[in-house]
């Protein structure tokens, strides 16, 4: 068995204090890897399945094979790893803000590490996914301007309830208009929330999008030993054999 609680690193960044531990949680007999942003938890291995979810509901709102895939927010790797699974997958970027979340999972620190590190179809890229949004360029380095089959983002809380206040634009018209010029003609944005379904959110979308609809995610919590309900937001492309 191994011990009750272990700081695994602990580094300053310019959003705040970052910190990653594994404690054990002795009423379900597992280790948990949780991150902490100050006193903000962001992710935790104990509520892994809306973030699995993101994954698997957006690249099934596609067909084909050969998919190109953006995931904003590395975290524990959940979302990542679904990515993968998926066999229609050809390549992923994975954009990280923080330099020591990425250096977990290279250094096998986190059990996913050495899963996302050791498949050749998988890239990470230390950014800041908002900002790469917003440009012209995107998200590949190598291929300025490249477009997407899918765009996944886990990043601020819920589209209200956001990591840092510059990431506000990205909620709005034209943050999603600047989103949406990444994806190719059919793809989908997909967007993870802590929160339950917001009406105002999905309407943003469809204002930009062709369709756009929210996903509840619906799980135990075994530690308050009820259901909760989060969110995956997905939106698509108008396909090119659509009329206008």
């Amino acid at each position: 068995m191994s011990a009750l609680f272990e700081e695994l690193d602990y580094q300053p960044t310019p959003i705040g204090a970052l910190s990653l531990r594994r404690r054990r949680e002795l009423s379900l007999g597992v280790d948990v890897f949780e991150i902490k942003l100050g006193d903000q938890f962001l992710m935790s291995s104990l509520f892994t399945v809306s973030e699995i979810a993101l994954a698997r509901l957006g690249l099934g709102a596609l067909s084909g094979c050969g998919l190109d895939v953006v995931v904003g927010g590395l975290g524990l790797g959940y979302t990542a790893q679904a990515v993968l699974e998926h066999g229609s997958v050809r390549s992923l970027i994975v954009v990280e803000l923080l330099a020591p979340v990425i250096d977990w999972h290279c250094d096998a620190v986190l059990p996913l590490g050495p899963t996302l590190t050791r498949d050749p179809r998988c890239r990470f890229r230390q950014g800041d996914f908002f900002a790469l949004a917003a440009g012209e360029t995107g998200f590949d380095p190598e291929a300025p301007g490249r477009r997407f089959d899918a765009i996944l983002a886990d990043i601020d809380h819920s589209p209200d309830a956001l990591l840092d206040d510059h990431n506000a634009g990205f909620y709005r018209p034209a943050g999603l208009l600047a989103l949406a010029a990444h994806l190719r003609p059919g793809g989908v944005f997909g967007l993870w929330s802590n929160d339950k379904p917001d009406p105002n959110f999905v309407g943003r979308l469809r204002d930009v999008f062709a369709d756009a609809w929210a996903e509840p995610v619906t799980f135990h919590n075994p530690i308050q030993n009820r259901p909760y309900t989060q969110t995956v937001y997905l939106a698509r492309m108008q396909s090119e054999n659509t009329s206008a």
